[in-house]
């Protein structure tokens, strides 16, 4: 896939996002971050397969760090959704 191409989808991704996410009443937005953390695992997953599959060294830097700012994404999630979830404990 071409830099244009892969540009083209990257921005068309990112206008859907946030239409998206604009449409979701405010009420759900907690547990559409949850959720969320089920594809922030995904992307891990896809960040080691790049950065394990790397045939230069730009490509295994990169894939390194996409998966370092995959774990944060996927750690920090889980954190928010522990501190939302211990909010409804009863005391």
């Amino acid at each position: 896939m071409d830099f244009i191409a892969m540009l083209t989808l990257f921005v068309l991704a990112i206008f859907l996002g946030v239409e998206l996410i604009t449409k979701v009443p405010p009420t759900l937005h907690t547990p559409l971050m949850s959720g969320s953390n089920a594809i922030s695992g995904i992307t891990l997953v896809g960040a080691l397969i790049a950065a394990g599959d790397g045939n230069s060294i730009m490509v295994q830097i990169f894939g390194f760090i996409a998966v370092v700012l995959a774990t944060i994404n996927v750690v920090g999630g889980f954190m928010v959704t522990n501190r939302m979830l211990a909010m409804f404990k009863r005391k």
